[in-house]
C-alpha cells in the first residue's frame, strides 16, 4: 500500500467536484442491479497505475476499476477466491507458486484477462527505471535484480547500470489461464500479498503509452472508467455491463476529490455527497447523532504513530524516545477529539490481523509522566525546537496539538512548533529524509499479515521506513518468519523482531483506528472492509 497503502490517507486532495449525487443514468440495468448513481469521497490519488498506487485513495478508485486475484472476506479478512479472478493459488514447496485464472474475465477494452497480462503488470512494476512506487513487492521473485541494477558505489556519483532485463525470469506464462512464479526465497505468505494493487494485471495498450493510460487507466473489475481522471475534481466509472463477475448494482460512481475533510462533510450532510469512508476526527461526537443509522462503525486495520528521525543525532537516545512515548496520554487524546473510537496502541501490528498481541509494548507505551520525567533527564533532555510534523487537511491539527500540550507539561518542553504540509509535499520531505522532528504517519494493511506491518516500515531495507532505523536481528527475524512453512509457523520470528522493534521504539505507536463513516440516505447496502475499502459495486442506490 513503498509506503502508503497503508498510510491512512484521508489525506490530500484538491478542489471538490461540483456533480450531484443520485440520480439516473443512460447505461441500462445490469442482471441484479439497482441502476441510479452515487458519489464518493476520495482525496487527489497520486498515481493511478496499479503498480504505482501505494495509498487509499488511489486504491479506492482502483479497487472500482480492478478485481484482485484473491479477495478477502469483510468479518475477518480471511483469504477467500470468491469475486477474485484466481481459481487458486498453490504450491507444495512455498517457493515455485502456480495460480490459475478463471476463465471468461475481459479488460474494459475487451482484451482478455490472462497469465500474460499478470505477467505484464508484474515486469512493469518491477523495472526499475519506471520507479514505480510498489516496486519493492516484487523483490522476491526470481530475476528482479536483472530489472533493478545496484549502484556501484553505493551513493557515489556512479550511476547503476542498465537493467539487463525487462522480464523477471521467475514468472513463466504456462498457457492462457497459467502463471507459474518462482520466487528467490520460500514465501509462505504468497497467496495473501496477491491481492494487493501492485499485483493486478495491466492490459497490452499500456506498453504503448503508460502516461496516456495513467489519465484513463483501463482496469478488469466491475466498474470502468468514464472519459479521463479530472485532476484536483472528480473520477467518474460506470458499470461494466460484460463483467464475468457478479455485476455493480449501480450504473455509475463519480469520485469526487476534496482538499479537506471538513468540506466534504458538510456535503454528505448536506446530501451533496453520498459517502465519506473517514469521518474528520473533530466531528466524530456530533456524527452518530447526525447520520443516526447511516453512520459506520467497524474495526479496521489502521494504525497511526509518530516516528522520530533517527538520521537527526537529536532522537539518538532510546530513553528520549521512550520519555516522549511514556509523556503521552493516548486514551485522553481519544476521549476528548475522537470521541473514544480509537483504541490505544500498545504494539505495533494491528488486533483485526491474526498473530497480533494485546499489550507487546508494555511501559512503554503506557501514560507514565513521573517515569517519563525521570528517563527525559537521564537522556539529556531535548535542545532546541521540538517540531511536530503532519499532512495537513486531514484533521490531525487538534491531536497533534493536544501531544504538544502534555510534552510541555509532562517533560517541561516548552518551545514546540508545528509543521504542516499538503499530502505530496510531505511525502516527498519523509523519502528524502528531510524532516526536522517526530513526524505523523499511519499504516493500513496490503493483505492481513503481521509481516506486512513489521517488513515494509521497520527493516533495514523498508520501503516505508522512513525513520532511518535498521537493526540486523529485527532484519534476521523478520526473514526467519517469511521463511516459516506457514502463516501461523512465521508467527513466533515475527513476535520476536516485533519486541525487539517496541525495545528501540523508532516510533510512537499511538492508536488503531476503527472504520467510521457517513452516507446519505439516498444509498443504502454501505459495506467498508477492514483495508477502509468501500465494496462500491454493493452498494445500492434508493434515493
Amino acid at each position: 500500500m513503498k509506503r502508503q497503502t497503508g498510510l491512512i490517507a484521508g489525506v490530500t486532495a484538491l478542489a471538490m467536484a461540483a456533480t450531484a449525487c443520485g440520480g439516473g443514468a443512460d447505461t441500462p440495468a445490469g442482471e441484479g442491479s439497482s441502476g441510479g448513481s452515487f458519489s464518493m469521497y476520495v482525496c487527489e490519488p497520486e498515481s493511478l497505475i496499479p503498480q504505482d498506487t501505494n495509498e487509499t485513495c488511489g486504491a479506492e478508485v482502483l479497487g472500482a476499476l480492478f478485481t484482485p486475484l484473491v479477495n478477502f472476506t469483510v468479518d475477518n479478512s480471511a483469504l477467500t477466491f470468491d469475486d477474485a479472478i484466481a481459481e487458486s493459488v498453490e504450491s507444495e514447496d512455498q517457493k515455485v507458486w502456480t495460480i490459475k485464472l478463471k476463465d471468461g474475465y475481459t479488460f474494459h477494452n475487451g482484451e482478455p484477462v490472462d497469465a500474460e497480462s499478470y505477467a505484464r503488470g508484474w515486469n512493469a512494476g518491477a523495472y526499475g527505471p519506471n520507479a514505480y512506487g510498489n516496486n519493492y513487492f516484487f523483490q522476491n521473485i526470481e530475476g528482479y535484480d536483472a530489472l533493478n541494477p545496484k549502484d556501484p558505489d553505493g551513493d557515489g556519483p556512479k550511476k547503476p547500470p542498465a537493467p539487463s532485463s525487462k522480464t523477471m525470469s521467475g514468472l513463466d506464462v504456462v498457457d492462457d489461464l497459467t502463471l507459474r512464479v518462482t520466487l528467490k526465497n520460500p514465501f509462505s505468505q504468497f497467496p495473501l500479498t496477491v491481492g494487493y494493487t501492485a499485483f493486478y494485471p495491466l492490459p497490452a495498450s499500456f506498453e504503448s503509452n503508460p502516461t496516456a493510460y495513467e489519465q484513463a487507466p483501463i482496469g478488469n473489475g466491475p466498474f470502468k472508467l468514464k472519459g479521463h481522471w479530472e485532476h484536483d475534481e472528480r473520477i467518474e466509472v460506470v458499470r461494466y455491463e460484460n463483467y464475468a463477475g457478479d455485476k455493480a448494482k449501480a450504473d455509475a460512481v463519480t469520485f469526487k476529490i476534496y482538499s479537506n475533510v471538513n468540506t466534504a462533510y458538510n456535503d454528505v450532510l448536506a446530501g451533496n455527497l453520498d459517502i465519506m469512508d473517514a469521518l474528520p476526527p473533530e466531528r466524530l461526537g456530533a456524527a452518530k447523532a447526525q447520520f443516526g443509522d447511516r453512520f459506520i462503525e467497524r474495526p479496521s486495520s489502521s494504525f497511526t504513530y509518530v516516528g522520530f528521525p533517527l538520521y537527526d543525532k537529536r532522537f539518538d537516545d532510546v530513553r528520549l524516545r521512550k520519555a516522549l512515548s511514556m509523556a503521552i496520554d493516548r486514551q485522553a487524546i481519544i476521549d476528548a477529539i475522537f470521541s473514544g473510537a480509537y483504541q490505544p496502541a500498545k504494539s505495533i501490528v494491528s488486533p483485526v490481523v491474526t498473530g497480533s498481541r494485546e499489550d507487546p509494548c508494555g511501559e512503554a507505551c503506557s501514560y507514565n509522566p513521573d517515569q517519563a520525567r525521570q528517563l527525559f533527564q537521564e537522556a539529556g533532555g531535548f535542545r532546541g525546537t521540538l517540531t511536530l510534523w503532519f499532512n495537513s487537511g486531514s484533521g490531525h491539527e487538534k491531536w497533534m496539538e493536544a501531544v504538544s500540550n502534555q510534552l510541555r507539561k509532562n517533560l517541561g518542553i516548552t518551545n514546540v512548533s508545528f509543521k504542516s504540509l499538503e499530502f505530496a509535499e510531505y511525502l516527498g520531505l519523509l523519502d528524502a529524509k528531510r524532516i526536522t522532528g517526530p513526524f505523523r504517519l499511519g499504516w493500513v494493511m496490503d493483505y492481513p499479515s503481521p509481516q506486512n506491518y513489521l517488513e515494509p516500515i521497520y527493516s533495514t531495507t523498508g520501503s516505508s521506513n522512513n525513520f532511518g532505523y535498521s537493526d540486523a536481528e529485527v532484519d534476521k527475524l523478520i526473514a526467519k518468519g517469511n521463511a516459516a512453512e506457514s502463516i501461523d509457523a512465521g508467527i513466533a520470528a515475527y513476535h520476536q523482531a516485533e519486541d525487539q522493534i517496541l525495545a528501540d521504539m523508532p516510533n510512537i505507536p499511538m492508536w488503531f483506528g476503527k472504520v467510521q463513516a457517513g452516507h446519505s440516505p439516498d444509498v443504502s447496502n454501505v459495506v467498508i472492509d477492514a483495508f477502509t475499502r468501500v465494496r462500491l459495486e454493493d452498494v445500492t442506490v434508493t434515493g
